[in-house]
């Protein structure tokens, strides 16, 4: 996908200002509520016309002030997932899935209708209206509505922002599906980066209408006040996990992340499956050697990737196998005499991890 912004656009009190070139299929956007995450969206699929500038997505543009060209939304070829799903009440979910389906004609169909049901599986919801159907259902009929009416780009706005944290751990891995199987190019908006990092590790970050910065979600936190803004939201590394075995009796959960089998809490999703889970960079204690006589459960040994100050803290970012980071103080690197290509432990206790999908008790 190749998708450049340039544009400003002014509304009563709010002005939002996005110069930007995405070049990875799957980009998320973060930032507090009122940042200008929706406006960007909005301007994107035609709903919202920008006071200047231009937009371009695969060498076609959709906007430009300069000429006047301002395609309307319906020949843009995008899809767009609100956060409330917006079904057509009266119709019933086969009716909501083939409406856009119809209306494109038949060489421009890239999807079929029985692909993405299966893939969401919602084909015994298909008689059911949306008033019978549960906020999770509704928002997975609201994702195979928009990707049978064959866009080349997805919105997904808040997607699962209204939906309890049960839910969103069975939703997030339908939108893993729809990236490694369908592999439709994806702009994906939440509050919680957690949520992008299990999709994407490609950010934009968002504030007051300004873009922050984008790039990697390790380079981009390195900015201080992406990272401030990051952590105002919930900051987390987010690993995917394999459920190794269960110890019901002393109530934990082994999983193996690359190479490292953890002791995390306990969780029912079966023994193989995989799971995504998170640890905020402040709960993981760095020691340059193994520590003995402890409670913590888990010391995973790595090597120091990089360090960066930031105010008066470091960033430690740290290869397990795959790239974490830990948040310490400065005079924890000096004391530590870190440096870049030394061997590091990080230590992590069970309680410090959440799990993102999958079920835990």
């Amino acid at each position: 996908m190749l998708l450049d912004l340039e544009f400003k656009i002014i509304r009563d009190t709010f002005r939002l200002e996005a110069d930007l070139e995405i070049r990875r299929p799957v980009t998320g956007l973060f930032g507090p509520s009122g940042s200008g995450k929706t406006t960007i969206l909005s301007v994107l699929a035609g709903l919202a016309k920008p006071d200047s500038g231009r937009v371009e997505l695969d060498g076609q543009v959709l906007f430009d002030s300069e000429t006047g060209l301002d395609l309307p939304p319906e020949r843009r070829g995008i899809g767009y997932v609100f956060q409330d799903g917006q079904l057509f009440p009266h119709l019933s979910v086969k009716s909501n899935l083939l409406y856009g389906h119809r209306l494109a004609s038949p060489e421009s169909r890239r999807f079929q209708p029985d692909h993405v049901i299966d893939l969401l599986e919602i084909g015994p919801l298909l008689s059911r209206r949306p008033r019978n159907l549960s906020g999770g259902e509704k928002q997975r009929v609201a994702i195979g509505r928009a990707l049978l009416a064959s866009p080349r780009l997805l919105l997904l706005d808040e997607p699962l922002a209204s939906l309890d944290e049960g839910l969103k751990r069975q939703i997030l891995p339908f939108l893993k599906r729809v990236k490694d199987e369908i592999k439709i190019p994806m702009i994906y908006v939440s509050h919680p980066i957690s949520e992008i990092l299990q999709l994407t590790d490609m950010l934009v970050a968002i504030e007051k209408g300004k873009i922050l910065g984008h790039g990697p979600f390790l380079e981009v936190m390195k900015k201080e006040s992406i990272l401030n803004l990051a952590e105002s939201l919930g900051l987390e590394n987010v690993l995917p996990a394999e459920i190794v075995r269960h110890d019901r009796e002393l109530g934990f959960t082994t999983v193996k992340i690359n190479h490292h089998e953890l002791r995390l809490p306990f969780s029912v999703s079966l023994e193989g499956d995989t799971v995504y889970v998170a640890v905020r960079p402040e709960d993981i204690v760095l020691a340059t050697r193994p520590v003995q006589g402890t409670s913590v459960q888990n010391q995973l040994e790595g090597r120091v990737q990089g360090i960066t100050r930031v105010g008066t803290r470091a960033l430690v970012q740290v290869d397990i196998g795959a790239p974490v980071l830990a948040e310490v103080t400065l005079k924890a690197v000096h004391d530590l005499a870190l440096k870049e290509g030394d061997p590091i432990f990080c230590l992590i206790k069970s309680r410090s991890f959440t799990y993102l999908s999958g079920r835990s008790v």
